[in-house]
């Protein structure tokens, strides 16, 4: 008993000890995260860009949003917005000489990268350089480096110029084998989002928008890498073609890179640039960090009264308030009433990044979008991708704006109520039965087959909902039913695609939505302002740090596989009639 006693009173001192420790940690982590004092930036400051964090469209702005309690660092995502911003102020900046990026590694959406390549641009315009060097190119850390006055590649490194891919993964013969019927039900022969659950490969109509789609971004990529690196569009599709790119010394040979050179040589380079002596190191601040450097005087009116409200909603559409990585219809519901309701505001963006979701939460975010675009200007700027529900919630949308390769359209709906008796009876030996009081109470049960007369039911509200979405779009987009019901069908569109087709009005990014937002309502004078309001440290805290353990865990398991992982997270959280769209185009 004493040396029980003993060992348990080591036991809960030890844990009380390390519990402090964490705690200590944690409290430092939090008040260097949290530090709110501006930063100074010297003359002759390159600013540097390296986009090794996962890229979202908002920045977290809180202590705790912006801590990886997996590794105890200060920094787990980065903010489009906050990117974009940077890359503006940097330009006016007169300390700022320019800027360097590093890109062996990026984590971001094909449009992200569109929105950050055309502020690269801009940025270009007042006279500061850019210079990019990487160890591996990717197809996408290349297409954002095409825009640099020098690109640079270690010498033993690679540029696989190959073109993109788009990946599916199908269920139906594991179904098969495991006993379990999918039974689906759809409206629209190209809504693909049910098909890796009927069939073992791609249907004529779904590879057809596939190879569409995908085609669209390659496009859009080649073109204008070939206006930035001066090379005819028609000799980038032969290289990728032959897979002429294998290498280094061929990158230089067809003009793709400036230079082959280690990381040292490109900081020789860069100490030129900057005015630096060789002895000294480079003046530099991070893109990160530059977030604290406040802008100069005059170019922000911090106390304007007029308001442009950005909302953002990014996600799988779910009822209820939504957690980490959905879109809870209530929450951005209450939000979209806030704006409208708050007579400072004078216009609203609407940033959708969503694959879509649940039908029903769909329509409840859709009449808050309408009621406030009846009230004030609404603009709607998609991101990486709104199809499907995500494009249902902003057809309402006063304008809708995009970037070229955004993916969006699949106006289509789906139900699957999957069948599980065969599985349970056969492969687990589990039998159930159901005492019912009507002849149909059991009606969405997994535990048996549906009725010929349920299905027709379903059938019957799968219809109703397609036909409801076609007019709330052919409302929204002043178009006929039957107009959009021959682009509709499910059918998956790039926004370039899309614009000829009546979708999407112009071409741009956030910058340009709020602009026309300002434009729109008729103000000049205005502050921008972020919503939906960002959760108490506490709670994020919470959230976070069991949702990051968890990815975190899984992610370093399954690797690469971690995206079908995630595909499966989709469907599980599934309720309802679903009006959703899932690809997967490989670009890192």
């Amino acid at each position: 008993m004493k040396s029980f006693l003993k060992f348990t009173l080591a036991t809960i001192v030890g844990i009380l000890l390390t519990s402090l420790i964490f705690l200590l940690i944690l409290v430092g982590i939090i008040s260097a995260a949290s530090s709110e004092s501006p930063v100074v930036v010297k003359p002759h400051t390159l600013l540097l860009a390296d986009f090794k964090l996962p890229i979202v469209d908002r920045d977290p702005e809180m202590p705790f949003g912006s801590i990886d309690f997996m590794n105890l660092s200060a920094e787990s995502s980065m903010g489009l917005n906050v990117i974009l911003d940077n890359i503006d102020k940097a330009s006016k900046d007169g300390n700022i000489d320019g800027i360097f990026m590093d890109l062996t590694t990026m984590s971001a959406g094909v449009a992200s990268v569109e929105e950050i390549r055309n502020a690269l641009i801009k940025f270009k315009e007042s006279g500061k350089f850019i210079i990019a060097h990487a160890d591996y190119y990717t197809r996408g850390t290349y297409y954002l480096a095409s825009v640099a006055d020098s690109i640079y590649l270690t010498p033993t490194g690679e540029l696989p110029w190959i073109g993109l891919s788009s990946q599916s993964l199908f269920f139906k013969r594991a179904l098969d084998k495991l006993g379990i019927d999918a039974q689906i039900i759809r409206a629209g022969e190209y809504k693909a989002a049910a098909e890796p659950f009927m069939y073992e490969n791609l249907s004529k109509e779904n590879r057809e928008q596939i190879t569409a789609y995908t085609s669209s971004i390659w496009n859009v990529m080649v073109r204008n890498v070939a206006a930035s690196r001066s090379i005819d569009p028609k000799e980038l599709n032969t290289l990728a073609d032959q897979m002429t790119i294998s290498n280094a010394k061929a990158a230089l040979e067809y003009k793709m890179v400036d230079g082959l050179k280690y990381f040292d040589e490109v900081l020789a380079d860069l100490k030129k640039l900057t005015s630096t002596d060789e002895n000294r190191d480079i003046k530099t601040i991070s893109l990160k960090k530059y977030t604290k450097v406040p802008r100069k005087e005059g170019e922000v009116n911090y106390l304007a009264k007029n308001k442009i409200a950005i909302i953002y909603a990014g996600g799988n559409i779910v009822t209820g308030e939504g957690s980490i990585g959905n879109m809870g219809a209530d929450k951005i519901a209450r939000t979209l009433r806030e704006a409208r309701r708050d007579t400072t505001i004078k216009a609203i963006v609407f940033r959708v990044n969503s694959g879509g979701g649940s039908a029903l939460a769909s329509e409840i975010i859709w009449r808050e979008v309408k009621l406030a675009s009846e009230t004030k200007p609404l603009i709607a700027s998609l991101g990486d991708v709104a199809a499907s529900g995500g494009y249902y919630i902003v057809a309402p949308s006063a304008k809708i704006i995009a970037s070229p390769n955004t993916i969006t359209g699949s106006i289509g709906v789906i139900g699957i109520l999957p069948n599980f008796k065969d599985f349970m009876n056969n492969k687990l030996g589990i039998t159930s039965e159901a005492v019912n009081t009507n002849s149909h109470s059991d009606l969405g049960s997994m535990m048996r087959p549906l009725t010929k007369e349920e299905e027709a039911l379903i059938q019957k509200e799968v219809l109703n909902t397609y036909h409801l979405f076609v007019n709330r779009v052919a409302q929204g987009r002043k178009l006929s039913d039957e107009q959009v019901d021959k682009i509709g069908r499910g059918h998956v569109y790039t926004a370039e695609d899309a614009k000829l087709i009546g979708l999407v009005d112009d071409f741009g990014g956030l910058e340009k939505s709020v602009k026309i937002a300002a434009e729109e309502a008729n103000v000049t004078d205005y502050r921008i302002v972020e919503y939906p309001r960002l959760e108490s440290p506490f709670d994020t805290f919470v959230k976070q740090f069991t949702n990051d353990v968890r990815i975190k865990i899984i992610n370093k398991e399954l690797g690469t596989d971690y995206k079908y992982y995630k595909q499966l997270e989709a469907i599980k959280s599934m309720q309802g009639i679903q009006a959703i769209m899932p690809f997967d185009i490989e670009l890192f």
